[in-house]
């Protein structure tokens, strides 16, 4: 059962006045654009461009140019409207509100011709008081500005000093001065997404009317206390008393598993009123605490909170509680002039595996249950244990926390704001302390959120000087920056939060940044806090160019999604990586030619007569590289946990850049839009796998480390293999006797200089083999294989094409497909084009005749249509 935070009110007593009535808007509203000129229903929550869609009076807005044939959607000023009849007679009330969960994002509020508010904020819930407005027949209307022109006209009106960046670079294709409103800062564009600046009341909206009073919200964070050696539960409800005397009455909570029970006596009087209770979990009762993903099960508690007041009313809340403490340790370390940054999840250290969460479209209401499930089941499939929320996209709904907590996913949610310097004048600061306050309340329950995050790289954008500001206006800069971050948003975690850690930027420093005044000289300092890297120019299989951090919160190489995606939204003359599509579809400068120049070091670039094909092989090119490049500097992270070197190390975190995609186009994504597994995903459940051997060179000499996120040692035997690439059959294998993998460590298991290993092998070259290796316990495998390329593939002698066949077969909902090679293959891709599903390996190295794998359908399919729809290709086949 997921975590349940909705409310369910039990109203009795003989009374029909002690009770509360909510009539839902949802559904089917009008929509007319600025001149009147064009009207037409459409649904809410959604938005303008949805709504033009399912009324065929638009393409798909991810077709080809249509970002850019449809910015006049974003540049008009569009209006919601709807009659409404109240299904209750609303006299018998004393209290009526209008609710929106979320308005996207700058409107007037009108109720029968009347303005009752206004909304500047999509990130906040409005709440309207209507009890003088309100009839049994209604008109509502909200009458929306163009996001792009509202945000262009506050810049203007910030005339002290200008707050960059004005525009995203011009490849982005992008609208201008995102930072000044509260928006989905990715809307406007961003270097993997297009500018879809959207209009609509994209959440839910509802009449609430009440007697006596109403719980405005309610929420509660469990604290474990250590010198009673107790956990402490801290319930936080908030009501509008409208009764005219005090509302006596009784708090009764109940968490049955933990025998847990206590009743307070409260009293409600009139007006706002926060009641604030705190339990203590009977310690005579073991609780089960909630962990992450592969460190153990995610147990939560049902509570239910019965609030009974005088009048006859009764409201209840059910909730599921989770228990587990979160600690960001910050300590010197031996050997290091740095400090640690690491994170105790109840007490163990856990190393943060995983990768960076985008909105998975521009349209969030085309963003379906069914969607948010597989992309986070992909997550744990991958032996990921976090998602990073990054900064620049939306607070995600609550049933996306809902998963990550059931599934066990660590979640670091940043606040939204990200690449830019942002205007701090009151208004501005009013509307974002509303939003923080908001989305804390809302979100604080989850023990998957182990971390807030005040913004991504503002203090590394504002100390590195991306935005080449005049120097003068530096200290103004950075006053505003402590302003934003620390005086308010930090302020308000502080005050509304104090089960998990908060820091103001990603990346940063730290307690070093804090020491510095919160701006630190150099962000990106590898001793301490976290990094961010990029690379495109150098060799990335060369793992001296990686930064030996204490945390590596982003990195990434760029890939092109499959064909399969990119068809659907493309049309024949767009198939060839030079086309106009090709370059208008890549958003970040130069990233065409970077992907295929990290290719071209190790991989021949294809030559095909056809087109087509050779449009294909590239695209797989660019996912093998992709692929290989974030398994390299991934591993070098792993195996940095347990080892300091020249100061630097005990690398605890490795999120790479990025989870998922917002449209079809190159991105960093492991995750194509709409979920299909790019090769990177695939190569990501191995490289995160709890029990890993990971292989690299120094100096000429082969080492293999074994990495381990398990509490307990392992005995543990490593197999080392050669392979010619010319034959099937290994030319030499060593086994070592037992060694013992350290728990939470990474500890070195096997060293030899290559020239000794090619010599024992015979017949040998570091052109000619491949050398392969996995763990073992008892003869039976506790690892896949992993591989160590001795030279670049372009170099490789030997290589054949490997004739693959498939012959497949359905065993209950899953299919099986039995694979034989005639040659060693690098880089076997098996792709089904459309058919929706994943494999249970892919992209693997493939040395021995036979190997089965499975195929695991996200809809139902068939043996014909896998049949028809397989093509299997390995590195030789495109050449």
């Amino acid at each position: 059962m997921r975590p349940c935070l909705l409310l369910l009110l039990a109203l009795c007593g003989a009374d029909p006045t002690a009770a509360a009535r909510s009539f839902s808007l949802r559904g089917s509203w009008r929509i007319r654009n600025g001149n009147g000129s064009l009207e037409l229903p459409g649904e809410v929550p959604g938005c303008v461009h949805t709504a033009l869609l399912q009324r065929n009076l638009i393409q798909d807005p991810y077709y080809r140019f249509n970002d850019l044939n449809y910015r006049w959607i974003s540049l008009d000023n569009w209006t919601y409207s709807k009659e409404f009849q109240i299904p209750f007679d609303i006299s018998q009330w004393q209290k009526v509100n209008l609710i929106f969960e979320g308005v996207d994002t700058v409107s007037k509020v009108l109720l029968n011709n009347v303005l009752i508010g206004k909304t500047n904020n999509m990130f906040r819930k409005y709440n309207f008081d209507v009890t003088h407005v309100i009839k049994a027949l209604n008109s509502l209307e909200l009458r929306f500005q163009s996001p792009v022109l509202y945000a262009a006209q506050q810049s203007r009106d910030h005339v002290l000093y200008e707050v960059p960046p004005d525009c995203p670079p011009i490849v982005q294709k992008g609208e201008c001065h995102v930072n000044f409103i509260r928006k989905e800062q990715c809307s406007f564009s961003w270097d993997w997404g297009p500018s879809f600046p959207t209009q609509g009341i994209w959440k839910d909206v509802s009449i609430k009317a009440y007697n006596i009073c109403h719980l405005n919200y309610f929420t509660f964070s469990p604290k474990y206390d250590n010198h009673a050696q107790q956990w402490n539960l801290k319930i936080e409800s908030s009501f509008d008393v409208v009764s005219s005397k005090p509302v006596p009455g009784q708090v009764i909570i109940e968490i049955p598993k933990l025998q847990t029970q206590r009743t307070y006596s409260i009293e409600l009087r009139p007006g706002k009123r926060i009641v604030k209770l705190s339990v203590k979990i009977n310690k005579e009762i073991t609780v089960e605490t909630w962990w992450p993903h592969g460190h153990g099960n995610q147990t939560g508690y049902n509570m239910t909170v019965l609030f009974k007041l005088n009048g006859g009313l009764t409201i209840k809340k059910s909730a599921k509680v989770f228990f587990r403490t979160v600690e960001l340790i910050q300590e010197p370390i031996k050997g290091s002039p740095g400090l640690s940054f690491y994170f105790k999840i109840n007490g163990f250290p856990i190393f943060l595996k995983g990768s960076n969460w985008i909105p998975a479209d521009s349209f969030q209401d085309r963003v379906t249950s069914d969607l948010l499930s597989l992309l986070l089941q992909s997550v744990v499939d991958a032996n990921m244990n976090t998602l990073r929320v990054w900064g620049g996209g939306i607070y995600e709904r609550d049933e996306f926390y809902e998963l990550c907590d059931e599934l066990g996913i660590m979640v670091w949610q940043d606040f939204m704001f990200a690449c830019a310097l942002y205007p701090t004048d009151a208004d501005f600061i009013n509307s974002v302390r509303a939003e923080v306050a908001y989305q804390i309340r809302r979100l604080k329950s989850h023990p998957s959120i182990i971390i807030w995050g005040g913004n991504n790289e503002n203090e590394a954008a504002l100390m590195m000087n991306w935005y080449s500001i005049d120097f003068t206006y530096l200290p103004t800069y950075m006053k505003d920056y402590v302003k934003l971050y620390v005086e308010n948003i930090r302020e308000l975690v502080l005050e509304a939060d104090k089960t998990r850690p908060f820091i103001t930027s990603s990346p940063t420093n730290g307690v070093k940044s804090i020491a510095e005044g919160w701006l630190s000289a150099d962000p990106y300092n590898n001793y301490f806090g976290d990094v961010h890297f990029y690379d495109y120019t150098r060799d990335c299989w060369d793992w001296t160019i990686f930064p030996k951090a204490r945390f590596a919160s982003e990195y990434g190489y760029q890939s092109w999604p499959s064909f399969s995606t990119l068809e659907k939204v493309s049309s024949k003359v767009d198939w060839s990586y030079n086309s106009s599509f090709s370059s208008h579809r890549q958003h970040h400068e130069n990233g065409n030619e970077e992907m295929l120049f990290q290719v071209g070091l190790h991989f021949k670039l294809p030559h095909s007569t056809d087109p087509l094909r050779e449009f294909k092989d590239t695209i797989y090119l660019t996912q093998v590289m992709q692929a290989q490049c974030v398994k390299t500097e991934t591993e070098f992270y792993r195996r940095s946990r347990s080892e300091i070197v020249d100061g630097k190390g005990h690398t605890m975190g490795a999120l790479y850049w990025q989870l998922n995609d917002i449209w079809q186009a190159p991105s960093w994504a492991s995750l194509e839009y709409g979920g299909k597994w790019k090769m990177l995903h695939y190569f990501s459940q191995h490289f995160f796998a709890p029990l890993w051997p990971v292989g690299f060179e120094d100096k000429g000499v082969f080492f293999v480390y074994g990495v381990s996120d398990l509490h307990s040692d392992r005995m543990v035997t490593l197999t080392v293999r050669v392979h010619r690439w010319s034959s099937l059959e290994p030319v030499c294998s060593h086994r070592t006797p037992d060694l013992v993998m350290r728990a939470g460590k990474a500890v070195l298991l096997y060293q030899e200089p290559v020239s000794a290993m090619l010599q024992r092998c015979g017949h040998c070259t570091r052109q000619s083999c491949v050398v392969s290796f996995y763990l073992s316990a008892n003869s039976k495998p506790l690892s896949s294989t992993n591989y160590h390329f001795l030279s670049s593939p372009k170099k490789a002698e030997g290589l054949q094409k490997a004739g693959i066949t498939a012959i497949i077969s359905q065993h209950k909902d899953t299919f099986v497909f039995d694979l034989e090679t005639k040659a060693v293959a690098p880089f076997v891709w098996l792709d089904v084009g459309s058919v929706p599903g994943r494999f249970s390996d892919n992209g693997f190295l493939m040395t021995e005749k036979t190997r089965t794998i499975f195929f695991y359908p996200w809809r139902p399919t068939s043996k014909s249509e896998l049949e028809q729809s397989l093509h299997v290709t390995s590195l030789a086949d495109i050449y």
